[in-house]
């Protein structure tokens, strides 16, 4: 991601720039290291790392032949340790999975404490990142509400085990589309079925992927949590009018997420995507001022 990203700081002034997240199975740490502090140097100190241990077999298969998804967490528990070393000065390393003689980053990032993000869905992701401190980035996928309140849960687990020891912060993300028009709404959910058809494909390596572009399962082959009408979909996702999303995030707030991350696209059209995010920022955005949000969003 860090060659968009460093494209993006050059283009913009304020905004922070983040992986969200980087599959530490498919990298060198000595070269994510260095990616990603060299962005930080030309953004002016805007870098949020994101390290995740990945999702999709399919990817795996290609990207790291021969290594199940489910053993991607080695990786990242190794990795994300070195990285912060790396980014102080020489580390001499003998791990499990990287071995390397005195190595350093080269640039060193701007910041002298940049922000680390850990995908987490699983107990022993949730253990790793509250261990070492991290901020954790959820996603419940299309499940509904009560899997967002699964992952608060988890969270908690963590932090008791931990003796309270954490001060990260919890971010959620969810498909989001904002619309006021029924034809929106139709295009917004049309869209959505259709890619969670292609992302059927990916989970369950159910037909192929042709340049680049996966083929959509049919809905009645989509099993389990991808399996869901679209009355499901509208009530589980950040799918609504702005009152219906205002309405929505206010849950989330109370459960005491910090930050919210906002998955545009899925399949939308340009201009519909953009008048979504910009009733987003307009007419539900104002609602979530620190001083509206209970104190664990407010911080």
């Amino acid at each position: 991601p860090f060659q968009l990203l460093t494209w993006w700081a050059g283009h913009t002034q304020h905004i922070r720039l983040g992986s969200g997240v980087a599959n530490a199975a498919y990298w060198h740490p000595i070269r994510i290291a260095g990616e990603a502090a060299m962005l930080d140097l030309v953004s002016g100190g805007r870098l949020e790392f994101g390290l995740g241990s990945g999702a999709y077999q399919r990817e795996f298969d290609r990207m790291h032949p021969g290594l199940e998804q489910k053993e991607g967490y080695r990786y990242l528990q190794e990795m994300l340790p070195l990285v912060q070393q790396l980014w102080q000065g020489d580390v001499t390393h003998d791990g499990a999975l990287w071995q390397f003689p005195a190595s350093t980053s080269c640039p060193k990032p701007l910041q002298s404490s940049v922000p680390i993000w850990v995908a987490a869905r699983s107990p022993i992701t949730f253990d790793y990142a509250v261990e070492n401190n991290c901020n954790i980035m959820s996603w419940p996928l299309t499940m509904p509400f009560s899997e967002v309140e699964k992952y608060r849960g988890l969270l908690d687990e963590s932090v008791a085990k931990a003796n309270g020891k954490w001060s990260g912060q919890l971010a959620m993300m969810r498909h989001t589309s904002v619309y006021e028009t029924e034809s929106a709404r139709g295009a917004a959910l049309n869209a959505t079925t259709h890619v969670l058809g292609q992302f059927g494909n990916l989970m369950m390596k159910k037909g192929d992927v042709v340049n680049g572009f996966p083929d959509r399962v049919p809905f009645e082959q989509l099993e389990g949590i991808l399996r869901v009408d679209t009355d499901a979909l509208e009530t589980n996702l950040m799918f609504g009018t702005p009152d219906q999303i205002v309405q929505k995030l206010g849950m989330y707030a109370d459960i005491g997420a910090d930050a919210f991350i906002y998955y545009a696209s899925m399949g939308l059209g340009m201009a519909e995507q953009r008048r979504s995010m910009e009733l987003f920022i307009d007419k539900v955005m104002p609602h979530f001022s620190a001083t509206s949000l209970p104190a664990a969003a407010a911080n």
